[in-house]
């Protein structure tokens, strides 16, 4: 059927309309935006309008960390990093209330706050003067950025520096050639009714994505592994993991074996929890009743190095609460991204030798409510080397 022929009397008011709709509009835009006006008094207006809430520091360079969890200093060299993929990118439509441009440390600081608080993009919009859709514009664009520019914030150590993380989990556990301690963590996902699947649908009925990671002595990140469902097992998580299979190939954890009493020989090694397989280079605890003295000796020492990395995490979700709240239907490919950022943020804090706020850090645990499952497969090597290591701390005790 042909479409129905319009009169000239529906054209004449349809152009009318048109023409008040152009008129209006020209009307909202007749005030020129000046691209030199830049907002960059951002922190005193967003001081004057946020410090008066209940629990905020009396203290300026105190409240910055509590809103952003990093101190001044920190926050200029995270605006380094990011400053010119910022600048690069024109600021369609980032503008504030006022009609002025975003600086480029205001962009960092809503996106930081977004990260920071898990707040809603509207909620952190209104501390800041601009509406939803810039918050997501900033936030994102951030990410991306500071995704690029930040990675060398988080490497798998060279040589030297892996010496230096042995020599400390020895000093500060008796551990000897230990490299880090690893763990992983749920982050709880709601997912529109067309993207749901089992595969997503964890042990606690949650959808979640997991995140994995390996942390040296003063809790940093040394390797991430994240975007897996989080309906998977921890071991499955573990072998499907670029870092299992660089350990497995024999090009991670391939520095010099430590002698011990009597001739034994210990390879480099991490150390996980009971929901780990006990491996050559990864040593879980022992979980069988009536274990002796020595390796009841081995398992607190073992528990306390093991700690660093649940501690990590409880940081982590605790300073990026974006993390530790639901996601929001999340784009799974964008998730990831997210993550990764929230964890080269944590290692800037400590690259950068900054403090973390006291209130940040999660109480409890990091996977509250998930309880942990304990994995049987055990390896002969891992449990020589576990043997082994029970009788070293034995002896030195």
């Amino acid at each position: 059927m042909a479409p129905p022929i319009k009169s000239k009397k529906s054209k004449k008011v349809s152009k009318k309309k048109l023409k008040k709709k152009k008129l209006k509009n020209k009307n909202i835009t007749s005030v020129p935006i000046d691209p030199s006006a830049i907002d960059s008094d951002w922190w005193d207006t967003f001081w004057l309008k946020n410090s008066s809430s209940p629990g905020i520091p009396s203290d300026e360079e105190e409240g910055f960390k509590y809103f952003f969890r990093i101190s001044k200093k920190t926050f200029e060299y995270i605006c380094s990093l990011v400053r010119q993929d910022l600048i690069s990118r024109p600021p369609s439509g980032l503008i504030n209330i006022e009609g002025r441009l975003l600086s480029v440390e205001k962009q960092v600081a809503i996106a930081l706050r977004r990260l920071a608080s898990g707040e809603s993009q509207v909620s952190v919009g209104a501390s800041f003067g601009v509406g939803q859709s810039t918050v997501s514009q900033v936030t994102w664009r951030f990410i991306e950025a500071l995704e690029e520019r930040a990675k060398h914030h988080l490497k798998w150590p060279d040589s030297d520096r892996m010496e230096e993380i042995r020599c400390k989990f020895e000093s500060l556990f008796g551990l000897p050639n230990c490299c880090g301690a690893i763990d992983a963590t749920h982050i709880i996902m709601t997912l529109p009714a067309v993207e749901t699947s089992d595969d997503w649908c964890d042990r606690e009925k949650n959808y979640s994505m997991f995140l994995q990671g390996v942390v040296d002595h003063e809790m940093r990140f040394l390797d991430i592994v994240t975007g897996w469902p989080g309906g998977m097992t921890v071991p499955r998580l573990l072998k499907c993991s670029g870092f299992f299979k660089l350990c497995e190939n024999g090009e991670r954890l391939n520095g010099n074996s430590r002698n011990l009493f009597q001739g034994a020989e210990i390879r480099e090694y991490i150390v996980g929890g009971a929901g780990y397989p006990l491996l050559p280079w990864l040593i879980t605890p022992e979980v069988s009743d009536g274990i002796s003295g020595s390796m009841s000796t081995f398992n607190a020492r073992h528990e306390a190095a093991r700690l660093l990395a649940v501690r990590s995490f409880m940081h982590l979700k605790g300073s990026w609460r974006i993390l530790s709240k639901v996601m929001w239907r999340p784009d799974k490919r964008k998730l990831p991204s997210i993550i990764l950022v929230c964890c080269l943020l944590h290692n800037i804090i400590i690259d950068y030798g900054d403090q973390l706020h006291p209130d940040a850090a999660l109480s409890g645990h990091h996977d509250s409510g998930y309880g942990e499952q304990c994995c049987k497969q055990s390896d002969p090597l891992g449990k020589i080397t576990r043997e082994n290591l029970a009788k070293h701390l034995q002896h030195n005790k």
